[in-house]
């Protein structure tokens, strides 16, 4: 990891210039804030705060009166009292470029992977400017992701912004390395905001595999970097996105999670004196959540495509959670792991009635939306006669749909299934599902 001194110094040889400002002293440490007066910086401003161990550096995230609020990007430790506080007028923005393909980065763009560092002819702000969305191109063809239930039952538009939604270990990780093997989009970036440290080698080199990590970029702040890192690791990994994009490429892009970005921006937003909303969560997360998503999709017609997956926790498997329900609101879908088909071995644990894809219709044929269709119709019978068929209570011939349903349903179970490194195209995926119909019938 660059230090601080390193980064100026790679900024200073870009061509971006850093001049000296008054500087001020530290007076207060407010739990993960740090209080500072005598100097003048704009929020969203860094500055050079000084420690035992040498300069650390901190973001302005608010301002009361004459006093700075500072959020450090690293823990904070070896901090005394009245240290100096310099507000740096660097602008480099994050690096940008090819060169990124198959490394791994922190939060700002520092290389984790220890094979070098990481220099590039362009730089990108980690905040762009919103784009006009009569610009943007309409959702018109589907991506390939190399699963079976998404192809099949949930298909995905290039461009669009979809939500996976589950409780903690029950598969998030596992479909999102089985997407990045198996679609047909060009570049993938991935974002592990606030997971276990552990998890992140194991991402990378199990479930990625050489082969993805080749036309990937991973950004990595795992559980135990500060919230203003794991804040910039979302949006780091948005600006890498759009880079892609406007050189009219399509791009996967898979954030782990939706949830770890809001909870850093409730961190922060407390620790300034921002009073909860909803169950603990500032308004400002609310405000947040549509900035970053609204981000992806697609761009204008000489640009390529972002098609994002947005990991969502939910606590206690409660999908009316206030993220859960807030993403749910704002994103073009939705698809929801349970906890039952994965304790019952059925993996990828899709419950496709509780998922939607609000695109499909406009990116299939009508044939295939009449099987997807039926499918739905054919789980949901099972589900509702479940217990009387399980109990005796229900005689065959009866009802014929019933029937029918419980007949084809072990098919269709198959049909859901697959291996964690098998990738089926999206074509086959189609005509898998129209043979699995016709046998039923």
């Amino acid at each position: 990891m660059l230090s601080l001194q390193e980064r100026l110094q790679q900024y200073q040889t870009s061509g971006v210039s850093s001049r000296p400002v008054a500087s001020g002293k530290l007076v207060r440490v407010v739990g993960l804030t740090l209080e500072a007066t005598g100097c003048r910086a704009p929020i969203g401003s860094l500055c050079s705060v000084e420690t035992m161990q040498g300069e650390m550096e901190a973001e302005v995230v608010g301002f009361s009166g004459d006093r700075l609020f500072l959020m450090p990007s690293e823990q904070i430790t070896g901090i005394l009292p009245g240290a100096k506080v310099t507000p740096l007028t660097v602008d480099g923005g994050l690096p940008v470029g090819m060169e990124l393909l198959g490394r791994v980065i922190d939060g700002v763009g520092n290389p984790l992977d220890g094979l070098g560092s990481i220099y590039t002819e362009s730089r990108a702000s980690f905040n762009a400017e919103p784009i006009n969305p009569l610009a943007r191109k309409p959702i018109s063809e589907p991506l390939d992701v190399g699963i079976k239930a998404i192809n099949g039952l949930l298909t995905v538009g290039k461009g669009q912004r979809i939500g996976l939604f589950a409780g903690s270990g029950v598969g998030k990780s596992v479909t999102l390395g089985m997407m990045t093997r198996g679609t047909t989009a060009q570049v993938v970036v991935v974002g592990l905001i606030g997971e276990r440290g552990r998890e992140v080698k194991e991402f990378i080199e199990e479930i990625l595999g050489t082969e993805g990590r080749q036309r990937a970029v991973v950004v990595a702040a795992p559980a135990d970097a500060s919230p203003l890192m794991r804040l910039k690791g979302c949006q780091t990994a948005l600006t890498i996105a759009e880079y892609f994009r406007d050189q009219g490429l399509d791009v996967l892009l898979l954030m782990d999670s939706l949830t770890r970005f809001a909870q850093a921006q409730r961190e922060i937003a407390l620790s300034v004196g921002e009073p909860p909303a909803t169950k603990g969560y500032p308004p400002s997360v609310f405000a947040k959540l549509p900035a970053l998503v609204e981000r992806a999709g697609n761009g204008d017609e000489n640009q390529g495509s972002i098609t994002a997956f947005f990991t969502v926790l939910t606590e206690g498997d409660d999908l009316q959670d206030p993220i859960a329900d807030a993403s749910r609101a704002i994103l073009d879908g939705h698809i929801v792991l349970s906890r039952e088909m994965a304790d019952a071995g059925h993996y990828p644990a899709i419950d496709v009635e509780k998922s939607v894809s609000r695109v499909m219709p406009q990116i299939t044929t009508d044939q295939h939306m009449l099987m997807s269709k039926a499918v739905r119709q054919v789980l949901a019978i099972c589900r509702k006669n479940q217990d009387l068929v399980s109990i005796g209570a229900y005689k065959p011939g009866t009802d014929q749909a019933i029937d029918s349903a419980f007949t084809i349903k072990p098919k269709i179970d198959q049909y859901l299934q697959q291996g964690m490194k098998d990738s089926v195209p999206y074509q086959m995926c189609v005509n898998m599902l129209g043979s699995m119909l016709n046998v039923g019938e």
